[in-house]
């Protein structure tokens, strides 16, 4: 028999998944990311260090073996800049890179920051989508296998003449002999590159079945939340992979049978980076609190993270469309310290109350929060907090312990873990 466990965002990311995965590290065997790319960002405070994470899974400071499976697309810089990061600080990664994943170049980049000046859907600008584009249109893509294997040399050649008109329309190049230049120049960076990361390559497929064969806890790591899901998200201002818990079944090449707990990672606010609706944003002081106090900056891009109360329809939405199994409850001690605290209960559209998501990104910008009311609680400290952890959930204090059980029965999801500051030993399992 195996265990295997997903974990994934419940709201529109940067809800703290980067921790409960390095917690829940410690009894893994295997940490798989299955979607997205360096346009995630995970922080982790362990052993006196802080750990800013974007491709690598979080398990890596565990020792844990780490795999980057198919779903995912790497910037080749940005994941050598990481191993090399890591090593400095270390820790030698038990790295395993999918020979399926999809390689991120150079020109994905300034497609990406170029077509986002005008679209306006908030990219990181790392050059995702345009990659992920590559990836559906199947005559310009190269995956890994391409990447460190022989054909590589005329298969960006290929590409790059195909693409030779969107090279000079966004300015990557400005005549056919620079074309040329650009070419040679692209094919000189990118072997070494390969280079570095041909090693790395492997069946990750094979790999991840393997170990669920062999009885082995296989942790699946998602980046980003349900929210910005290319399929279940507020469409267009998502991310342009699958977010959800099903796409670790896609992403990783394992059966839906073969998972066995979905986590859901919720913050006890919202946060949301970047354009798109946002029904319990907070455009006041008190929105500027919880910025303040929780730290609320982009791991990636820096940018300052809109900020509102918490909000139940989405969290019962992330319900359904991912099966969550268990609630983690993330930065819990934000809101200690406030007088009251609300929460969102419903939406009002056109004078009518429901607990329901709408189908469009349109609807949701036009919703009326509906909210209750609830005590707030005495501040604790990080030392309080440790003491806290240790001691249990009981130790919270009580309109606390209310408050975790108010989102256990709106929800209908029960919560396994509980955030109370940012390190490993500022954690309760309940």
């Amino acid at each position: 028999m195996y265990d295997s466990t997903v974990v994934i965002g419940a709201q529109w990311g940067d809800e703290g998944k980067g921790k409960i995965v390095d917690f829940l590290a410690e009894k893994a065997d295997v940490v798989v990311r299955f979607n997205g790319g360096n346009n995630a960002g995970h922080t982790i405070k362990a052993n006196g260090e802080t750990f800013k994470l974007h491709i690598i899974p979080s398990g890596v400071v565990r020792d844990k073996q780490v795999v980057i499976a198919n779903g995912v697309v790497v910037d080749p810089k940005v994941l050598i800049d990481e191993i090399e990061m890591l090593r400095k600080m270390g820790y030698e990664p038990n790295l395993v890179l999918s020979a399926n994943a999809h390689v991120i170049m150079h020109y994905h980049k300034i497609f990406d920051a170029k077509t986002d000046k005008t679209s306006k859907i908030g990219t990181t600008g790392r050059g995702i989508g345009p990659a992920y584009s590559d990836k559906a249109k199947r005559t310009e893509a190269i995956r890994m296998a391409d990447f460190v294997g022989n054909a590589f040399d005329l298969r960006l050649s290929k590409i790059l003449e195909s693409k030779k008109h969107d090279l000079l329309r966004y300015g990557v190049i400005t005549s056919a002999k620079n074309f040329d230049e650009y070419r040679q120049s692209l094919l000189g960076e990118y072997r070494k590159y390969a280079d570095f990361i041909r090693p790395y390559v492997y069946d990750t497929t094979l790999i991840i079945n393997q170990a669920l064969d062999e009885g082995k806890n296989v942790l699946f790591e998602g980046a980003q939340g349900t929210l910005l899901d290319v399929d279940h998200g507020t469409y267009p201002y998502v991310t342009s992979s699958n977010t959800c818990a099903g796409g670790a079944c896609t992403g990783a090449g394992v059966g839906p049978n073969r998972i066995a707990h979905v986590i859901g990672v919720t913050k006890a606010y919202t946060t949301r980076v970047g354009e798109g609706p946002f029904p319990t944003e907070l455009k006041n002081d008190e929105g500027e609190l919880l910025r303040k106090t929780g730290c609320e900056y982009g791991t990636t891009t820096g940018r300052p993270r809109r900020c509102g109360w918490l909000d139940l329809v989405i969290l019962k939405y992330a319900k359904m469309v991912n099966g969550l199994t268990n609630l983690a409850i993330t930065k819990l001690d934000v809101l200690s310290g406030l007088e009251k605290i609300k929460v969102c209960t419903s939406y009002e559209i056109g004078g009518k109350k429901t607990d329901l998501m709408p189908s469009s990104a349109e609807e949701l910008e036009n919703v009326k929060p509906v909210y209750l009311e609830l005590d707030g609680w005495n501040k604790w400290s990080e030392q309080e907090a440790t003491e806290i952890a240790r001691r249990g959930i009981k130790a919270l204090p009580e309109q606390a312990q209310a408050y975790l059980k108010f989102i256990e029965s709106k929800s209908g999801v029960p919560i396994s873990i509980v955030s109370i500051g940012a390190g490993r030993d500022e954690t309760i399992i309940v």
